[in-house]
């Protein structure tokens, strides 16, 4: 081991730029998955941070809350089915508002306070108790949706409603979003549509009996109700349009980058490992076994990766520190960073394998020969 760490310090400009090249390739990686968590939340948080186990859809919805609505009929038969223990209307739409500063468009969701399709994060404040009061997603605190402020629905009569709490990662496509009572959602409907005859839910919350297991639930609301999706909380989120076209492209562009490291580090030590055939080829000649000269090529592998992953990681936090907060939060996830460092790692010792193979195959007695070009 000794033999490899006196080789890094005795080339040790050589080690530092490849270092630095895993640390910016590091970064990138570590960069876009927190820009990727970030994005997802801001699409998706209202949905994934409310407290309804189930949600349904019209099936032609896709998956996608904007298209979704369900008939009167079609809620009261999902409240039959059995497994249900409780079901409530949710309903959604994006609203232009008056702020105290101008005007934005917000999105609300209605749902019945104190049931199903509560918020789950609230940071600051309560949750409603009644009409025109709402929970405002804390990004948006300072865009005039915080607490005590007052946000007025914009068309015919429309309510003005109160913020009286803040949650955590609350938005709803990468806008402002507001939890508040059914009735105040029916309002604003009835304000921006007023020849509607009825206000229709975007999705029925369900709660699922004790002992009944949510899977089965809801192929059980599919297979008895017609025209409707039942999806879990999870696959709602995962199934999302907006979440599936996000995660497609920045899965391809992290798959690029893990495998240009596999091909940096790949190359460098094979580079390394043709440039020393003389050197090698002696050290086995003199008696040193194979396994001891992979052991070092493996510690210096790991030796570059290490100072590498510090210095990307190291930059990531430092980047999502200091950027300043906007539409789209920057998350650097633990969980996240230590499965890239595991898969790294991984993928570095593939991309020394060729390098370990050459080793491997040194014969000692090409010392007394050109070990060099046969190598």
């Amino acid at each position: 081991m000794l033999l490899a760490l006196r080789e890094v310090i005795r080339a040790k400009a050589r080690f530092a730029l490849l270092s630095g090249a895993v640390g910016l390739l590091v970064f990138l990686i570590v960069f876009q998955q927190a820009l990727f968590g970030g994005l997802i939340t801001s699409f998706i948080g209202a949905v994934e941070n409310q407290d309804a186990p189930i949600l349904v859809f019209n099936d032609q919805a896709r998956s996608n809350v904007e298209g979704s609505f369900l008939l009167p009929a079609q809620a009261e038969a999902i409240s039959r089915v059995d497994g249900v223990a409780d079901s409530r209307l949710i309903g959604q739409n994006t609203f232009t508002v008056a702020t105290a500063s101008a005007p934005e468009d917000a999105v609300l969701f209605g749902y019945t306070l104190g049931e199903l399709g509560e918020p789950r994060t609230l940071r600051d404040g309560r949750l409603p108790l009644g009409p025109n009061e709402a929970v405002a997603s804390a990004a948006d605190a300072d865009k005039g949706f915080d607490i005590g402020d007052t946000i007025e629905i914009l068309g015919d009569d429309g309510p003005t409603v109160t913020i009286v709490g803040l949650g955590e990662d609350l938005r709803w496509s990468v806008a402002p979003t507001l939890f508040v009572s059914y009735e105040t959602f029916e309002a604003a409907q009835a304000a921006v549509n007023p020849d509607a005859t009825v206000v229709l839910p975007s999705l029925v919350a369900v709660r699922p009996a004790d002992g009944v297991d949510i899977d089965t639930l809801t192929d059980t609301i599919d297979a008895q109700v017609d025209g409707v999706e039942a999806l879990t909380n999870a696959e709602a989120v995962a199934q999302n349009p907006g979440v599936q076209g996000v995660s497609s492209s920045i899965t391809i562009i992290l798959a690029l980058a893990f495998v240009v490291v596999i091909l940096v580090v790949g190359f460098f030590f094979l580079i390394l490992t043709v440039q020393k055939a003389k050197p090698l080829t002696l050290l086995r000649a003199i008696g040193s076994p194979s396994s001891y000269l992979v052991r070092n090529l493996i510690v210096q592998i790991a030796v570059v990766m290490t100072a590498g992953i510090v210095i990307g990681v190291g930059s990531a936090l430092l980047v999502a520190a200091v950027s300043p907060t906007g539409d789209v939060p920057i998350e650097v996830e633990v969980g996240s960073v230590i499965t890239t460092v595991v898969a790294l790692f991984v993928l570095a010792m593939i991309g020394g394998a060729v390098s370990i193979r050459r080793v491997l195959r040194i014969d000692p007695i090409r010392a007394t020969a050109d070990s060099g070009r046969t190598l």
